[in-house]
C-alpha cells in the first residue's frame, strides 16, 4: 500500500516536475543569436550594424571521426592542434570552439559533412566608418553586449533578446535522427536614433587632425551641440581608435608591454575626454563670471575700470595678459580684452557666498547627466575655503576644475536665453520597419539667468570677435560670438598649456555652439591665436551645412 501510495504521488502529482526534468535531459539547448539594433545618425546614417558571422561548436558523443574533427579544425580554424584536440576530447552537451568566424570559413567547415560538428549562425558588430566617433559611440564585447559609449548605456533597447534551436538527444546524448527540432524565434534589438551628425562630426574630426597635426598637441576635443535643446551634433577625441579593432593600440608599434601596462594604454586610448577629464577652463570661464555678475547686478556693461597689467589681491600680484595693462576701459572691454584684473574686481563684488551659490544655480557643481558614461564632477574648493585669492583666480577660470561638456553646457545654458539643457546623443528607440518604440526625453528646461543677461552676454561675446580677443573666430557671412581661453596645466611652470575657444552662431538666435580644446600645443599656445582659427574653421563648413538643412 505505501508503495502504490509513492506511485500515485510520484505519477500524477509529480508527474509535470518530472516530466519537465526528463525533457531537459532528451534536449539539446543552442542559441539563435537576436541581430544587435542599427546606431543611425541625425540622417539615417548607420554608423554601427551586424556582419554575419559563426559559431564552431563540437558534441563529443555525436563525433564518429574525431582525428578528423581535429585536422579540420586546425585547418580552417587556425588553431592549434592542442587546443583543438582539448575542446573535440571534452565530454560536454555541446563545446564552443569558436566565435565570430567568418561566414565563409564557417560554410566551409558546413561543407565537410563532419558528425558532431556544428555551424550556427552569428553576428558580429561592425562600424562602416572605423574610427568616427569611437569613444562616442563604444563598442561591444565578444557576446555583442555594449562595452563603451552609447554602446553599453542604451544596450537594453539595442541588444534584443535571442533565440533557441531545441533538439532530441537520447540516453547518450547523440540527436535522434527525424525527430525535427523546435525553434524559438529571435527578436532583434532596436535601432537607436542619435542626434549625431555624419557630415558635422566629419568636419569636426578633420579640423581637430589638421590642428594636432600642425601644433604637435597632446590631442584635441572637440563638442557641437544644438545650445536650444542639447542635443550634441558632434564630439572628437582625437586621435581616435579603430572600432572594429578596439584592442589594438593607436600608433602600435609591436613593442611588447605587459599585460597590466597593455590594459592601462587601452583605458587611456578608449577615455572620452570631453566627458570623463578635467582641467582649469581659463578665459572662457569667464562667460559664467559675467552672467552671475549681471545676474546679481552688481555690474553693468558700461561700468568703468582701470587695468594697469596686474591686480594685488591680499600678498598676491595677478597679472593681465597684457603685460602693459590695458589702461580706462569698461565692463564691456573688459570681456571683450579678456582682462584678468576686471574680472578679479568684478568677482570681489559678487562676493564668495553669492558666487558660489549662482554657480550652484547654473549647475556647475552637478554633472550634466551625458547620455554617455563616464561623466567626470567639477573640483572645486569648498565655500569655506575660499578666500580673496581664491575667488580672484576662480573669476577668471582658474584655481578649480570642470570637464568640456560641463563648460559648453553652462555656456549654452548663457546664450539661448537662459534656460538649463542636458547635452545627449540619444533621441529615440524604433523597431526595424521604423516603428517607434521609445522617444528619449532629457528633463524639464529650468531657468537659470534672465533672459535680459542672456542678451547681454550674446551681444558682448558678438564683439569678443568682431573687436576683440576672439577675431580669428569670424566667419564671412555669418554672426559668431565666442570666448578664447588659455590655461596652464599643473603643476605651474612647467610650460604646458591647454588653448581653447568656444564658439556660437548666430549671435542672434544661437543654434549652434562649440568647444574647441588643444591639449599641449607646441610653439604659440594662446586659445586666440590656436584655438579661434579652429572654430572659425569648423563654423565655416558647419553653418552653411545647416542653413542647407
Amino acid at each position: 500500500m505505501f508503495l502504490i501510495g509513492r506511485l500515485v504521488y510520484l505519477m500524477i502529482f509529480c508527474s509535470e516536475y518530472y516530466g519537465n526534468k526528463a525533457e531537459n535531459l532528451h534536449e539539446r539547448e543552442r542559441d539563435i543569436k537576436a541581430a544587435r539594433g542599427k546606431l543611425l545618425d541625425a540622417n539615417g546614417t548607420v554608423l554601427a550594424t551586424n556582419k554575419s558571422v559563426c559559431t564552431i561548436s563540437v558534441i563529443h558523443n555525436q563525433m564518429e571521426e574525431p582525428e578528423k574533427v581535429i585536422a579540420m579544425l586546425v585547418k580552417e580554424l587556425g588553431i592549434s592542434e592542442e587546443t583543438a584536440r582539448k575542446r573535440v576530447e571534452k565530454v560536454s552537451s555541446i563545446e564552443r570552439v569558436k566565435t565570430n568566424v567568418a561566414k565563409e570559413t564557417g560554410d566551409a567547415i558546413r561543407a565537410y559533412g563532419l558528425s558532431g560538428v556544428k555551424v550556427d549562425e552569428d553576428y558580429k558588430r561592425y562600424y562602416p566608418y572605423g574610427t568616427l566617433a569611437s569613444k562616442v559611440l563604444g563598442f561591444t564585447g565578444a557576446d555583442n553586449q555594449g562595452i563603451l559609449g552609447l554602446e553599453v548605456k542604451y544596450d537594453e533597447y539595442l541588444q534584443g533578446t535571442n533565440g533557441k534551436i531545441l533538439t532530441l538527444t537520447d540516453a547518450r546524448g547523440i540527436e535522434i535522427e527525424n525527430a525535427g527540432e523546435s525553434r524559438l524565434e529571435p527578436v532583434n534589438g532596436y535601432d537607436l536614433c542619435l542626434s549625431l551628425d555624419y557630415n558635422i562630426q566629419m568636419y569636426c574630426e578633420q579640423a581637430a587632425k589638421k590642428v594636432c597635426t600642425k601644433k604637435s598637441a597632446d590631442s584635441v576635443s572637440v563638442i557641437v551641440m544644438n545650445p536650444q535643446n542639447g542635443e550634441l551634433m558632434a564630439m572628437v577625441n582625437y586621435p581616435e581608435f579603430d572600432l572594429n579593432d578596439p584592442f589594438t593600440l593607436v600608433g602600435d608599434t609591436g613593442e611588447s608591454v605587459s599585460a597590466e601596462e597593455k590594459q592601462n594604454l587601452l583605458n587611456k586610448m578608449w577615455r572620452n575626454q570631453c566627458i570623463s577629464d578635467t582641467y582649469e577652463p581659463g578665459s572662457t570661464f569667464k562667460i559664467i563670471t559675467a552672467a552671475a555678475a549681471l545676474e546679481e547686478g552688481v555690474v553693468k556693461l558700461d561700468d568703468a575700470f582701470f587695468c594697469p597689467g596686474y591686480k594685488i589681491v591680499e600678498d598676491r600680484r595677478i597679472r593681465c595678459h597684457k603685460k602693459g595693462g590695458h589702461g580706462s576701459e569698461t565692463f564691456l572691454d573688459g570681456i571683450m580684452n579678456s582682462c584678468n584684473p576686471v574680472f578679479i574686481e568684478v568677482g570681489a563684488r559678487v562676493g564668495v557666498s553669492d558666487f558660489f551659490r549662482k554657480m550652484s544655480d547654473f549647475g556647475l557643481m552637478n554633472r550634466t547627466g551625458i547620455d554617455v558614461p563616464g561623466e567626470a564632477s567639477t573640483i572645486i574648493h569648498k565655500e569655506k575655503n575660499v578666500g580673496a585669492v581664491e575667488l580672484a583666480t576662480m573669476s577668471f577660470g582658474q584655481s578649480f576644475q570642470l570637464s568640456p561638456i560641463r563648460l559648453v553646457s553652462l555656456a549654452g545654458s548663457m546664450i539661448n536665453g537662459g534656460y538649463s539643457i542636458t547635452p545627449h546623443f540619444g533621441v529615440s528607440a524604433v523597431s526595424a520597419d521604423g516603428g517607434l518604440m521609445k522617444h528619449f526625453s532629457y528633463g524639464k528646461k529650468e531657468r537659470v539667468v534672465s533672459k535680459e543677461t542672456s542678451d547681454l552676454i550674446r551681444m558682448a561675446l558678438g564683439k569678443v570677435v568682431s573687436e576683440g580677443t576672439g577675431h580669428k573666430a569670424s566667419v564671412k557671412g555669418f554672426s559668431v560670438g565666442a570666448k578664447t581661453g588659455t590655461s596652464e596645466k599643473l603643476p605651474r611652470g612647467n610650460g604646458k598649456y591647454i588653448a581653447s575657444t568656444i564658439g556660437f552662431a548666430p549671435v542672434e538666435n544661437p543654434k549652434v555652439i562649440a568647444l574647441v580644446r588643444i591639449d599641449e600645443p607646441q610653439g604659440l599656445y594662446y586659445g586666440g591665436t590656436v584655438a579661434a582659427p579652429a572654430i572659425a574653421a569648423l563654423f565655416e563648413n558647419i553653418l552653411p551645412y545647416l542653413c542647407k538643412n
